[in-house]
């Protein structure tokens, strides 16, 4: 078995934090939903912004939140920008038809794309270029 990154949200920009709330990060539920990952569910958080990385679990938030709660509240500021990351335990089989799932959002957090391709695809789409 291996420990496999399964969904990836890019580019988040935090939108805001409590140092009060108990420990989480609240995530725009739409963007969830694109990425498959569930609330109460573990993720990384990696902040691009100043290289801090965190594990915690997920909440539902409104359109366009990104709120880190509670001691992740001490690890971000209002507009760093977030990478989100959701992993799973694969084994062979599983991996080799594994496709990770990214979602892109634009600076207010919205979504622009969704990508999720195999390594099947991704040799494919090398050899026909």
């Amino acid at each position: 078995m291996k420990i496999v990154a399964r969904s990836k949200i890019q580019r988040l920009r935090i939108t805001d934090k409590n140092l009060r709330y108990e420990g989480s990060i609240a995530i725009d539920t739409r963007l969830l939903q694109l990425a498959d990952i569930a609330p109460s569910e573990q993720v990384q958080v990696v902040n691009v912004s100043t290289g801090a990385r965190f594990e915690t679990y997920v909440i539902e938030g409104g359109p366009g939140d990104i709120k880190l709660n509670g001691g992740a509240a001490r690890l971000g500021e209002v507009g760093d920008e977030l990478i989100i990351i959701a992993y799973a335990l694969m084994d062979s089989t599983e991996l080799a038809r594994h496709r990770i799932r990214k979602v892109n959002v634009d600076e207010h957090n919205r979504p622009r794309e969704q990508r999720a391709k195999s390594r099947e695809q991704r040799t494919r789409d090398r050899k026909s270029s």
